[in-house]
């Protein structure tokens, strides 16, 4: 019987420093079989090792619509993503998954799309933003696209090059913001936190729309009110969650939320499903 906690071998092809204490690898399987059986869905997740250290969860950050490696970013905030981010490009991690549930893509056909997000929490949404991009382009299947995005402060935007890009697409709104007191004197986005930019600056029209939203459980929290005082309906947002995930199986109980699992129910909610949820998230 296989080991269901035995990682895959993967090599770093590439690191790219997004922000202080924020890097993205670029990841391939070391095993020609496993590369060639390896698919996900956007909205799944990984668990990913630095041999002697540990474990630490992040969503797949790239696309399946872009499958020549899988892509990760993190935050070296603790022993296991201290480990990883003292790696370079041609070490090796462990890699298992994917896990978790997806972004329910085909409810969405013929919508328009607003994904929000703030700081850490854009690499969820970029996976699910290329995705979409990608098969409207193929079939028309959405309607318009917006992107809502902040940070502390300047230097702490990540995707900084793909904003940018965002930015000069057709049929694309990308609106940026950092905290007040995080703009530089050449910043030419928003200044204010994200729900409030929202709600006061960019009001988007409910109308045949679906909003998106990854961040901090403060941040959740608001931009969903806010998205509510806008007219959206509950059945209307959706979220992912990275909540206190460690083994990834549903075995450790460390993600549960009352009889939920983070990791196997999720990482994919909608807010209706949410609010049924003890407030312990």
């Amino acid at each position: 019987m296989s080991n269901i906690y035995q990682p895959d071998l993967m090599t770093i092809t590439k690191v790219i420093q997004e922000a202080p204490g924020i890097k993205t690898f670029h990841l391939k399987f070391q095993d020609e079989e496993v590369a060639n059986n390896f698919s996900f869905e956007t909205g799944q997740f990984g668990e990913y090792s630095a041999f002697g250290a540990g474990e630490s969860t992040f969503c797949i950050a790239s696309s399946p619509t872009r499958p020549e490696h899988i892509e990760c970013c993190f935050r070296e905030t603790g022993k296991v993503t201290t480990a990883l981010a003292n790696l370079t490009e041609g070490d090796t991690i462990g890699f298992r998954g994917p896990y978790g549930n997806t972004f329910p893509l085909d409810d969405w056909k013929g919508k328009n799309l607003i994904f929000i997000g703030g700081g850490i929490a854009l690499p969820p949404l970029r996976s699910v933003i290329w995705n979409c991009l990608d098969l409207r382009e193929q079939d028309g299947r959405f309607g318009h696209i917006s992107i809502v995005y902040g940070a502390r402060s300047v230097q702490d935007l990540v995707y900084k090059r793909e904003i940018e890009e965002w930015n000069q697409m057709e049929n694309v709104t990308m609106v940026k913001t950092v905290d007040p007191g995080g703009e530089t004197d050449d910043w030419d986005g928003h200044v204010g936190f994200v729900p409030h930019v929202l709600e006061n600056d960019f009001k988007p029209d409910p109308e045949n729309t679906v909003a998106i939203v990854c961040g901090p459980p403060i941040m959740i929290k608001f931009a969903f009110e806010a998205l509510e005082r806008l007219g959206f309906k509950q059945e209307q947002m959706v979220t992912t969650m990275e909540n206190r995930m460690k083994c990834g199986l549903g075995k450790c109980g460390r993600c549960n939320i009352g009889s939920v699992y983070v990791c196997i129910d999720g990482p994919v909610f909608t807010a209706t499903q949410l609010a049924a949820l003890p407030n312990d998230f």
